[in-house]
């Protein structure tokens, strides 16, 4: 696209300052990062080139990744003063690059100042004289016409517009005294503004823009951030980071809100399933696992954490959490046939390793393409997010063959010993709580000892208890009798 803008005759229907947009496609397997660099450092070697900027697009949608800081002021001088500040900031700050303002569009305009005391005394008031200036520089629309059978608008104009500034000065304006110059009720001066004015609740906005070097938004923005913390505004004027950077914080703060969710629910269906609080919380324990794996990957690769990362994460959940289930799944089923602890963890491990690597290996195998960026100019969201996927299937896989057996083991043995210390309590309890007998309550049948025609309970004699002198037996004398102690 070519085109012209500002300079002073484009006021007048003329030419100004040219303007060149260009659409370039890249080959699918370019870098697109590289490319904006080497076109970057092309047009800056060109003499008289100006500002430039340069935007990705994808699919017929442009895609912006530039960090925006929005400054605000009470009035256009002060708005202006502070957004120069920042520009000089952020262009002074390394890892930044491409900083730009849209206060710096801008082009002459023609200011008319009406002095209301002289437009009073010629009996007009500021709108008349704006109303009568209009109508000099462009035709009135009055009406229409049909002509075979089209509608064609009829315009009034009053002569030939000015061409100048000095014409404008001496456009004749006609008053109660008279026809007056333009210039005797009013001031005609070019002045210089911006293409557009935004305001929020009456107070001036103005963007500066700006793009990282590379692909780590974080780190540029915490570059942004340190250079505004040393900046000093105007006194009214504030200055607050936004664009993609505000965006990224966002959609981090809703997925990790998600990945919170997905947690909670998974550790609902499971306490459904197994019918217990504690063994769910030992399968969640493969998800750190995963997210483990899956920054460590993202560190050796280089490659920044972003949305696509946060949301291979989401994918992780269920994933990871499918493989813990199913091992111990079995090691339960194991349990209830009656095979102790240690034999159901070792031999249902033994029995699950098989499938859970092949299923990981095969998720690995299946993501490879798009973790080494071969799948075109989509690669920006799908790269991080096999990378992710890849590293966390790779470290939880390992860890939960065998650390969630381990964990398993010792859990459930200090849950078995527990059960036995308190099912022998109870029995402690009981046993000291029963009632202590006397035989004859009991229903203790005591054995006799039936000595002629007497007889008497095992432990006594004939006549009385234990210990007490006995009637001596049948055929002895009374004095032959043994004395016991």
């Amino acid at each position: 696209t070519i085109g012209s803008s500002g300079g002073m005759t484009a006021i007048f229907g003329g030419g100004g300052d040219g303007v060149v947009s260009y659409s370039i496609t890249t080959d699918q397997d370019a870098t697109q990062s590289e490319v904006q660099d080497e076109i970057r450092a092309a047009v800056e070697a060109l003499d008289g080139a100006g500002e430039f900027s340069i935007s990705q697009s994808g699919g017929g949608v442009t895609m912006s990744s530039a960090i925006e800081v929005a400054v605000s002021a009470p009035d256009q001088d002060t708005l202006t003063e502070a957004t120069d500040a920042v520009v000089a900031s952020l262009r002074d700050t390394a890892g930044l690059q491409q900083v730009e303002s849209d206060l710096a569009t801008s082009r002459p305009y023609l200011a008319i100042v009406v002095d209301r005391a002289k437009a009073a005394d010629a009996g007009l008031t500021e709108a008349a004289v704006a109303g009568m200036v209009s109508q000099k520089m462009q035709p009135r629309q009055v009406g229409q016409i049909v002509l075979d059978n089209t509608s064609v608008g009829i315009y009034l104009s009053q002569g030939v517009a000015p061409a100048d500034q000095a014409e404008v000065a001496a456009m004749p304006l006609m008053t109660m005294n008279g026809e007056v110059r333009l210039d005797s009720l009013a001031t005609v001066e070019i002045a210089d503004g911006p293409v557009t004015v935004r305001t929020n609740d009456t107070v001036r906005i103005a963007t500066v823009s700006v793009l990282a070097e590379g692909d780590d938004l974080g780190v540029a923005g915490i570059a942004v951030e340190d250079a505004l913390a040393t900046v000093e505004l105007p006194p009214g004027a504030t200055a607050n980071i936004g664009g993609v950077l505000s965006q990224q914080s966002e959609a981090f703060e809703q997925l990790g809100l998600a990945l919170l969710v997905a947690i909670l629910i998974v550790y609902v269906i499971m306490v459904a399933t197994f019918k217990s609080l504690l063994q769910p919380l030992l399968l969640l324990v493969s998800v750190p696992f995963a997210a483990t794996g899956a920054l460590l990957l993202l560190i050796a690769t280089g490659i920044p954490l972003g949305v696509a990362s946060l949301i291979g994460v989401l994918m992780l959940i269920g994933i990871v959490v499918t493989n813990a289930i199913v091992l111990v799944g079995l090691i339960n089923q194991q349990r209830e046939r009656g095979v102790p602890l240690y034999d159901a963890v070792v031999g249902g491990s033994s029995l699950r390793l098989r499938p859970i690597v092949m299923t990981a290996l095969a998720t690995i195998l299946a993501l490879t393409p798009m973790a080494i960026g071969i799948t075109g100019s989509g690669g920006f969201i799908s790269q991080p997010l096999a990378v992710v996927v890849i590293g966390g299937l790779l470290s939880s896989t390992v860890l939960t063959l065998i650390v969630l057996p381990t964990l398993y083991f010792v859990v459930e043995r200090a849950r078995e010993r527990g059960r036995d210390r308190a099912t022998a309590r109870r029995e402690a309890r009981a046993n000291r709580s029963a009632p202590v007998l006397e035989p004859a309550q009991a229903g203790v049948v005591t054995p006799s000892v039936t000595v002629g025609a007497a007889s008497a309970p095992l432990g006594e004699a004939a006549d009385g208890p234990l210990g007490t002198p006995a009637e001596p037996p049948f055929g002895e004398p009374d004095g032959s009798a043994t004395e016991r102690d």
